[in-house]
């Protein structure tokens, strides 16, 4: 962790934005929100972030939610229901219309929405976070770091290559860490950080806010009828030349029982989708699944142990480098570098490749994926090939530049 000194822990609630349109992740967002995007097998994308709140022993949680949040409404029951403690609470806020005849306009709009919440737990502070990222993160070491320097405002940021300071808030900041700059998704003139030309310091999209502070922006940008009553495109653009605004580093935050390695992906399209699911199945993962100490929480349905059944004395498959869920039965296959949710079925001979299996999926015998996504309940017939002929697969599915292939939800291939 950064050296923060010795300071005693302020009343914190949490509001985690939740209710993204991910249109960038389609079709796997066609019926579902953002952060309902299963994930690494068993988990949900919603379950990184809430985990990281729950480790930090930050109970008290508001998921704000809009579009098609039923999948993720669903899994918040079976999975991060707390009961019985009235200081212990992980709620959702799906637009209710409380101001006015609106729903959520943006991000800093969603949370002045739900004011009459922060009103009536009164928190010291009020931590704002994107709940569709993927990383580990002990929230403490930032609310410390916040709390030692006085902030009104701290934002956590990572270093990220320049060419994709299109997708990010760009950050300035001077000697001693206080923001001097910002610039939300920069097309061109980035300023780079000094002394490594190649990167610029990217927003996280995580914010710590004194309560004052936050209410008395919010209040000021809902008056003012040009904003887009965005955090990035107005709030911090406005607030950071007048008040004091840190920014955290992110990549000195560590987690008990893990490595320090500042690893953090918004997955937001496909490739990256993709890309972090490939993360997982490196020599050194850089998200420990198996660390005790900082649990991922889930839920999985209570399927039987994963079975590879075969001939023994036929037998010419191999899995390689891949992870398999529960419930999984498989038979003489070839998977390599895979990452197969909870109850597939896969048939004999099927050939499987740097593909991402959702769960519940069933694959017929001779099928060959390569490069592929596959949503949950999609069946695919005996023989069928994709990811190897891209203009039949154009024909069929969606594509990216980079040669994914994507079966959408409950498609059913090659019948």
């Amino acid at each position: 962790m950064q050296k923060t000194g010795k300071s005693t822990m302020a009343s914190v609630l949490s509001m985690i934005l939740a209710g993204g349109v991910g249109s960038r992740l389609a079709p796997l967002t066609s019926v579902r929100a953002k952060p309902a995007v299963p994930f690494g097998g068993q988990y949900r994308i919603i379950d990184f972030v809430l985990s990281n709140f729950v480790n930090s022993d930050l109970h008290k949680i508001y998921l704000i939610t809009q579009f098609k949040s039923h999948s993720l409404s669903k899994h918040l029951q079976r999975c991060w229901r707390i009961a019985g403690l009235a200081d212990k609470f992980i709620d959702t806020l799906p637009a209710q219309m409380n101001t006015g005849s609106d729903w959520y306009q943006g991000t800093a709009d969603a949370v002045y929405q739900n004011l009459n919440h922060i009103e009536s737990h009164n928190p010291d502070l009020v931590c704002v976070f994107g709940g569709d990222h993927i990383y580990t993160m002990d929230v403490r070491d930032m609310v410390h770091y916040h709390q030692q320097h006085s902030a009104d405002l701290t934002v956590a940021a990572i270093p990220v290559p320049v060419d994709q300071a299109h997708h990010f808030g760009i950050i300035e900041v001077d000697e001693d860490g206080r923001m001097i700059g910002f610039a939300e998704k920069p097309v061109n003139g980035v300023k780079t950080i000094p002394g490594n030309p190649g990167f610029v310091l990217a927003s996280m999209g995580n914010y710590v806010f004194t309560t004052e502070c936050l209410v008395q922006e919010l209040l000021d940008d809902h008056a003012n009828e040009g904003s887009d009553h965005d955090f990035g495109k107005n709030i911090i653009p406005s607030l950071y030349p007048r008040a004091k605004v840190m920014v955290y580093d992110f990549s000195q935050n560590r987690v008990p029982g893990g490595k320090n390695n500042g690893y953090w992906r918004d997955v937001g399209t496909i490739d990256s989708f993709w890309e972090a699911n490939m993360d997982l199945l490196t020599s050194e993962p850089p998200i420990d699944l198996h660390n005790q100490d900082w649990p991922i929480r889930t839920y999985i349905p209570p399927y039987p142990p994963a079975l590879i059944a075969f001939d023994r004395e036929e037998r010419k498959g191999q899995i390689n480098n891949s992870m398999v869920g529960v419930g999984c039965v498989f038979y003489d296959i070839h998977m390599h570098r895979s990452v197969v949710g909870y109850n597939v079925k896969i048939g004999d001979n099927t050939h499987i490749s740097e593909s991402v299996i959702l769960p519940n999926v069933t694959i017929g015998e001779d099928v060959v994926l390569n490069r592929v996504i596959v949503d949950k309940r999609v069946e695919i017939a005996p023989g069928t090939r994709i990811g190897v002929d891209r203009e039949e697969d154009l024909k069929r599915f969606k594509v990216t530049d980079s040669g994914l292939v994507v079966i959408p939800r409950g498609a059913k291939v090659g019948f």
